[in-house]
């Protein structure tokens, strides 16, 4: 579609993709009708968590001071406007099949922003509601302006819809929907964009706490924004900088262990795949598999049975007269020494035969005329593996050792705040750990923001270093 038209479609989508965006985030929220809505929470929010919503409301709600109808209703009202910007975005996928495909898609279009129309309205009838409560000074009613900006935004695209209809020849009946391979591609990959947006690029809104004086409950304003404040605390307060060092080294000594052999799984998915039988085969797979389905809370109970002092290995031990009766028993799991060793150990067991089935998958892909080729021309089994699938197996084993590399400050916190100790704290604290404790524990969130920031932008130059240097070697990339 060229010309005005096509220009036209273009801010259309641009609009639909805009309020999409929008509903994720708290400002000029259509269901902040009051002061008893947090200034923290979205329309996707509202819309999808009652309890969130009315979080504060449990007080009013008891003492009169507001009805709980009220709510009700501009809840009924957030789902009414989610559910119509959902079917805006729909009517904005078909937009890029044949011309019977965006007639459907200009109609759905209309009817998702009817939808959410009447979703603004009745958020306003809550807000209409809500001033006739009994303490107006508890409840503190504020005219919802996201109401007014989404419901401008909504007629603008039915307009921009019913000029586009207009403008656009009339589909023939027995036309098909069709659409293009390359966008029915783009839809496929869309929801799995949608999913990274909301759990990896949405939460980084979260990083203006760094920029503020900020406490749990409280409110960000122009009274507690500090600046750069706590970015230059970081290094400049001695015990911070001296935890953070610390932190580093245990992160990068682990995370080291862990890139170092980033080769085990390859090894073992190798070997597997050259065992005869393949009921055993299947057995071991699946054995090694299942660990990474454990938690690491049941992970630390089984360790705990049997490394702790009256678990099975200082049992043995006395039955079988390695340990004397009246010696004390050595509390393996609780000592300080080879903390990373452990920590690796216990990684490792619980991840290579997951981590192995890509290999596997890469193996099953190799053409078999290879393997063929090579027995006629008296190649042994171990030739075979080291000529034919170790370099089959070389690029994905590359590209997961890039990523290992850039994901070097990211050890987790499961496994490391089940198994913390008093005595091995200075050791195995890394550092998602130190953000945890600093963030949750001391209340800093501030700071922790601050280091999960440095640890976000850390990675990112991590990755593409690490990509350079096999561009350069290799002569390919993975961004």
């Amino acid at each position: 579609m060229k010309g005005a038209l096509g220009s036209i479609y273009v801010v259309q989508r641009v609009i639909t993709v805009f309020v999409i965006i929008m509903a994720f985030f708290p400002i000029a929220n259509p269901a902040k009708i009051c002061g008893l809505v947090s200034d923290k929470i979205s329309l996707f929010t509202a819309a999808i968590s009652y309890s969130t919503l009315t979080e504060a409301c449990k007080r009013p709600f008891r003492m009169g001071w507001v009805d709980e109808m009220t709510f009700i209703v501009l809840y009924i009202g957030a789902i009414v406007a989610v559910l119509g910007i959902a079917v805006t975005a729909a009517g904005a996928c078909m937009s890029a099949g044949n011309l019977r495909f965006k007639k459907l898609g200009l109609k759905v279009t209309i009817l998702g922003a009817v939808a959410e129309i009447i979703g603004y309205a009745v958020c306003f009838v809550s807000y209409i509601l809500v001033q006739d409560s009994a303490r107006l000074n508890k409840v503190e009613p504020e005219m919802p302006i996201g109401v007014i900006i989404f419901g401008v935004i909504a007629l603008v695209l039915i307009v921009l819809s019913l000029y586009i209809n207009a403008g656009l020849p009339k589909a023939d009946k027995d036309m098909p929907y069709e659409m293009e391979s390359k966008y029915k591609l783009f839809l496929m990959f869309l929801p799995f964009a949608i999913l990274a947006f909301l759990f990896c690029y949405l939460p980084l809104y979260g990083w203006r706490y760094a920029f503020f004086d900020y406490k749990s409950g409280g409110t960000l304003s122009a009274d507690n924004f500090v600046g750069f404040k706590w970015f230059t605390y970081l290094f400049t307060n001695s015990a911070t900088r001296a935890d953070l060092l610390n932190v580093m080294k245990n992160t990068l000594g682990i995370s080291g262990l862990n890139v170092l052999t980033q080769w085990l799984p390859m090894v073992f998915a190798v070997f597997l795949c050259e065992v005869g039988s393949m009921r055993f085969r299947r057995f071991v797979q699946a054995f090694t598999t299942i660990p990474n389905f454990i938690s690491w809370v049941l992970v630390y109970a089984v360790a705990l049975s049997i490394f702790a002092t009256d678990g099975f290995v200082n049992t043995f031990a006395q039955q079988v007269g390695l340990l004397a009766e009246d010696a004390t028993p050595k509390n393996y799991l609780m000592g300080n020494s080879h903390t990373w060793l452990k920590m690796w150990g216990w990684g490792t067991w619980k991840g290579v035969g997951w981590s192995a089935i890509i290999y596997i998958a890469g193996i099953s892909g190799i053409d078999q005329s290879l393997y063929e080729a090579a027995t006629v021309d008296g190649a042994g089994r171990f030739q075979k593996m080291w000529h034919i699938t170790v370099p089959g197996l070389l690029p994905t084993f590359f590209v997961l050792l890039l990523m290992a590399i850039a994901g070097i400050l990211s050890n987790g916190l499961d496994q490391y705040l089940v198994f913390e100790n008093a005595e091995n704290r200075s050791s195995i604290r890394v550092l998602d750990l130190y953000v945890y404790r600093l963030g949750i524990g001391s209340g800093s969130i501030p700071l922790s923001t601050v280091v999960g920031m440095f640890k976000s932008i850390i990675s990112v130059v991590l990755l593409f270093g690490a990509n350079a240097i096999s561009k350069a070697l290799r002569g390919e990339s993975i961004v």
